[in-house]
């Protein structure tokens, strides 16, 4: 299978089996044996990230002065080469006309993408989902300081697409992390965002650091949240910068983050340990980590928080979790990370990382730079990589065995689920 192709392994395309078929093969198999002795259920977790982008909460740059179709098109030509793209690949995102203005702009996936979870999840089963960050675009909750008002922009990016998630399953719950576009006004509106998540079912959080074991995972699935935004912002991060030829400049230019996103108090600055204490202690057979920001991704423009994200987590995911999910580039990711790198000498199982950013904003890959990027990085394997889309994936975890499955929707808007890939990885830690 070509990683880049989004073709299935073999060259199939295989489309979304029911989980209600493999609890009645596994009820066949087990015949006359007493629920004690049989298989526990797969778990299904929704994975997407990046939702947050609503047109009607454009900033005024995006929407100002108006743009044609040509001229909207010709920006985003722009700054594919300002990126060190490949100029023979350039493809437009979906674009959209704004009635107020008949202007043109990126189109949004956030109600498409939605439907067709929603569809996937009545069709073939789900338990919870995961949201990774960037709930709210583009500067998250603001405490109307752009004039809005939070509790419409709630009503809009959160109730409207999943408030009536919950009916999907017993327990549905929509874990959540924050991402850098959510921290983008202040710490007040951020925590405000926390909040409505806090106590709005059928979302959840529990601060900006917890864990939590989802009911219908019955103890043996656990998921650990972490900010990484605020961890990113207390550690040293440079400027990404690329060559013409997609390959990594030398890091010159440290970023400055945001004030009210350096950690605050003790429970912020341990984030890190306190990941690894959790992880070490959890009794749950598999262990999810979630972020906002990947460990390894493809789109060229996130590589220098990725690195000191590894240095920051990776030891301790490599020694102790089962996966690690993220967003941020808006992109639909596998990798593994062989762990030799970050743990030299114990050889470790690898650790699979999955990048689902791709809920409602397009952007494309960087095959210069994933080319560049595999070279200098034997640890990395890339599996499957696609930019220019929509859509989301689905992890099914079932004794110890996982399955992601990844999932676009197109272009039109319908909310159509297509499945793209599917791969299993095998639990690497936990409970036995």
């Amino acid at each position: 299978m070509n990683p880049l192709s989004g073709k299935f392994e073999g060259g199939e395309r295989r489309g979304i089996i029911p989980r209600s078929l493999t609890a009645l093969a596994l009820a066949l198999l087990a015949g006359c044996a007493t629920p004690a002795t049989q298989a526990p259920r797969p778990f299904t977790l929704l994975l997407f990230g990046d939702h947050g982008y609503q047109l009607d909460y454009l900033s005024a740059k995006d929407r100002l002065p108006p743009k044609t179709l040509e001229e909207a098109i010709a920006e985003e030509r722009k700054e594919w080469a300002q990126d060190m793209r490949p100029p023979a690949e350039f493809a437009p995102s979906a674009m959209t006309r704004l009635p107020d203005t008949g202007g043109y702009v990126p189109d949004t996936g956030m109600m498409a993408v939605a439907k067709a979870m929603a569809d996937y999840c009545r069709s073939a089963g789900c338990d919870a989902g995961v949201m990774l960050g960037d709930n709210i675009y583009p500067d998250g909750a603001t405490g109307g300081a752009d004039g809005r008002s939070d509790a419409q922009r709630f009503e809009d990016i959160f109730k409207t697409p999943y408030g009536g998630f919950g009916a999907l399953a017993p327990d549905f719950r929509i874990y959540a992390t924050l991402g850098n576009h959510d921290w983008r006004t202040s710490r007040e509106a951020a925590l405000a965002q926390v909040r409505y998540l806090e106590t709005t079912p059928p979302f959840f959080m529990d601060g900006i650091a917890y864990r939590v074991k989802p009911p219908a995972g019955k103890g043996e699935v656990e998921i650990f949240v972490i900010d990484t935004e605020v961890m990113l912002a207390g550690a040293k991060v440079y400027e990404a910068e690329l060559a013409p030829d997609g390959s990594e400049l030398p890091a010159t230019e440290l970023v400055t983050p945001k004030p009210w996103t350096v950690p605050a108090n003790d429970k912020e600055r341990d984030m890190a340990d306190w990941l690894e204490r959790s992880l070490r202690q959890s009794d749950a057979r598999w262990k999810i980590v979630i972020g906002h920001h990947p460990l390894w991704s493809s789109a060229g423009s996130k590589f220098e928080q990725a690195r000191t994200l590894r240095a920051l987590i990776l030891p301790t995911l490599c020694k102790y979790a089962d996966l690690y999910v993220a967003g941020h580039e808006h992109t639909l990711e596998v990798h593994a990370d062989s762990c030799a790198k970050a743990v030299p000498g114990l050889d470790l199982p690898p650790l699979p990382q999955l990048v689902s950013g791709a809920a409602a904003k397009q952007r494309p890959l960087n095959t210069w730079f994933m080319a560049h990027q595999a070279r200098k990085s034997p640890e990395l394997s890339t599996y499957y990589a696609k930019g220019l889309i929509w859509g989301y994936m689905t992890l099914t975890l079932e004794g110890d065995r996982a399955e992601v499955q990844v999932i676009t929707t197109p272009n039109d808007g319908g909310g159509a689920n297509v499945p793209e890939y599917r791969r299993a990885f095998s639990r690497r830690s936990g409970g036995q």
